[in-house]
């Protein structure tokens, strides 16, 4: 672009604070293309992680990636690495759009869909991280992106954006600010999936793998506190499933659980916000968004406390919801959901545990209809329907004591991080255009923890 197209864009900048300059994008941070993994016909092949345009979330990469042949022709990134999502549909809308999703990488490859930024000297890489992830990259970048059917952007596209800089040791301040707040949501994640893990162990050893029953009946020690251990038998006894506890029965999922289907049309509320539980926001951290009810297009169930939320679209992809209904919130759910509250003695844990057990999940793979893969289903009728061990009431009730502790606690998790995300979201355009100084911030964060804590 010639220089003075480019500077007459400068001056349409707001002012910076002393000491800031703007800087256009390739005097910030340069950018190398991924590329694709070839293919090997040997099976001992050195294999190499490989984050692709799927795994890219806001401000995270799933860690399920996957693993492709290592090779010289890949390009190569590490867990520091900033990571640009190259290409999205023409959308404008971000939570629709992959365009331009920044993230961090991982010791491996990335693909043709990613782009790794290198910044320049004097430029922090965490702060580019924020920096990247702020309005003053994201909204001429979208701006470039949707002049395209197929949205995406190249080194002349990039040219054109001007980037606020601030002085080194404020850049490594503001990136310590929000990178404060983003480690302790990725505790409360790991924290949330340790304790999740444990009552999901806990299901599959008692109700899967019947180990307590095992132990009993060879006289070995279930290893269960004694008023919970007493309540499963010493044997076995024959079902249409094999081998299940006596005293046991084999049911349908409809004995367990209920399917909640009351209806709402958020278009008749135009104004009032909602807390939409979609696909996408499941996929993207399992975070409804707040939506005003004109901007939702369709019919909608209602979701109450204490449900499960469960996807019958493309069953092979996991999507089990665990919700955390406010009083306060006024939610709803896509009808691709099925709205699940357990039957007496089962409640939302054993509901939870049984719906992302292996053999359950197996079940249901099996149920899809449609000819399209992306638009596969399973029918509620076939899945209220699958088979399904019964336990005793009694056993039931024990499980559901210790679940509902472990899994509110996880939730307890989830909660914290949406505040934290939102007061990180809050504080992130304010420090990168300067409106906010970094001594300032102690007296801002106080001032959102309390707002975030009086409306909880």
């Amino acid at each position: 672009m010639a220089a003075d197209v480019r500077d007459a864009l400068a001056k349409e900048a707001h002012p910076l604070p002393p000491a800031w300059v703007w800087r256009w994008q390739d005097d910030v941070f340069d950018f190398q293309g991924g590329a694709q993994p070839s293919a090997s016909t040997f099976v001992s092949a050195p294999r190499v992680g490989y984050v692709r345009l799927i795994q890219i979330r806001d401000y995270y990469t799933d860690s399920h990636v996957t693993f492709v042949p290592d090779s010289p022709k890949l390009r190569k990134c590490s867990a520091d690495d900033v990571m640009i999502a190259r290409y999205g549909s023409s959308d404008d809308s971000r939570s629709q759009n992959s365009l331009g999703r920044i993230c961090r990488g991982l010791d491996g490859a990335y693909n043709v869909a990613l782009a790794k930024t290198v910044p320049v000297a004097d430029v922090d890489r965490t702060f580019l991280y924020y920096l990247l992830n702020s309005d003053s990259f994201q909204s001429p970048l979208r701006a470039q992106g949707a002049r395209s059917v197929q949205a995406g952007f190249n080194r002349e596209s990039l040219r054109v954006i001007s980037l606020p800089v601030p002085p080194l040791p404020e850049q490594r301040a503001i990136a310590h600010i929000l990178g404060t707040l983003d480690d302790k949501i990725e505790v409360n994640r790991r924290t949330g999936e340790t304790l999740e893990a444990m009552a999901r162990a806990f299901f599959k050893s008692c109700f899967v793998d019947f180990d307590p029953v095992y132990a009993k009946a060879e006289g070995r020690d279930p290893r269960l506190p004694k008023e919970i251990a007493g309540l499963f038998p010493e044997r076995f006894g024959e079902s249409e499933l094999g081998e299940i506890p006596a005293g046991w029965r084999v049911g349908r999922f409809g004995e367990v659980v209920e399917v909640l289907r009351e209806q709402e049309n958020p278009l008749d509320s135009p104004n009032a916000l909602f807390s939409h539980y979609s696909i996408p926001a499941f996929d993207e951290g399992q975070t409804p968004r707040p939506e005003d009810g004109h901007s939702i297009k369709s019919l909608k169930f209602r979701v109450p406390a204490g449900v499960v939320l469960l996807s019958k679209l493309n069953p092979e992809i996991e999507r089990v919801w665990m919700v955390a209904v406010r009083p306060d919130e006024r939610p709803v759910c896509s009808t691709e959901f099925l709205v699940l509250r357990g039957r007496p003695p089962f409640r939302r844990g054993y509901v939870y545990c049984l719906a992302r057990s292996p053999v359950f999940r197996q079940q249901i793979e099996g149920l899809v209809t449609g000819t399209s893969k992306s638009h596969q289903r399973a029918q509620a009728e076939s899945v209220l329907n699958l088979s399904v061990v019964v336990p005793p009431p009694g056993i039931a009730r024990a499980f559901e004591h210790f679940a509902e502790e472990v899994l509110a606690r996880t939730l307890d998790c989830r909660r914290e991080s949406v505040t934290l995300a939102s007061l990180r979201d809050a504080l992130l355009p304010k420090l990168i255009s300067g409106e906010v100084r970094v001594k300032d911030t102690e007296r801002l964060m106080v001032g959102e923890r309390g707002t975030h804590a009086s409306a909880s």
